[in-house]
């Protein structure tokens, strides 16, 4: 199970298993996946596509309201964006290895947080479950489009 970056001849599985998964992770155009992974401070996938992995730093050209929610508060982080592991490669400890080598990264260039986001309405208690796990932490909230989703933000540490 090796984490490798995500390359241009990737994009066309990543988008098929991003769009799989748009209920929880918004559906994305090829023109679109193209930016996200020129911007992003880690994209990686694992095997022929089994999972991919975006997140971004501070630096990013990202209009997400979920990101600039982070952006407005933060000075300086590393925010999740998406996680997809395939239905074939679950159970597998591919999104926790993924995290571990975000985390890695993050640490080697300087940051001391990661944040995300997951969704409360919709519920996703999955996700939650994951995320404490890992040590991750709520801090916020917010109520996004037309009023029919709503989202809890967590961070996690990296100190020591």
């Amino acid at each position: 199970m090796t984490i490798e970056a995500i390359s241009p001849g990737d994009e066309a599985a990543v988008l098929a298993l991003n769009n799989e998964h748009a209920a929880e992770l918004s559906w994305l155009e090829p023109e679109r996946l193209s930016h996200l992974i020129g911007q992003a401070f880690h994209a990686r996938r694992v095997g022929s596509l089994d999972g991919f992995i975006l997140a971004f730093d501070q630096t990013a050209d990202y209009d997400s309201p979920n990101f600039v929610w982070f952006r407005e508060r933060y000075p300086r982080f590393v925010y999740v964006d998406r996680v997809a592991v395939a239905a074939h490669a679950r159970g597998r400890g591919i999104a926790r290895r993924f995290y571990e080598n975000l985390f890695a990264a993050a640490r080697m260039a300087g940051h001391e947080v990661v944040t995300c986001e997951v969704n409360l309405d919709p519920p996703n208690p999955g996700s939650d479950a994951f995320h404490a796990a890992l040590g991750f932490f709520e801090v916020g909230s917010a109520s996004l489009g037309d009023g029919t989703k709503t989202v809890r933000y967590f961070e996690r540490s990296l100190k020591d």
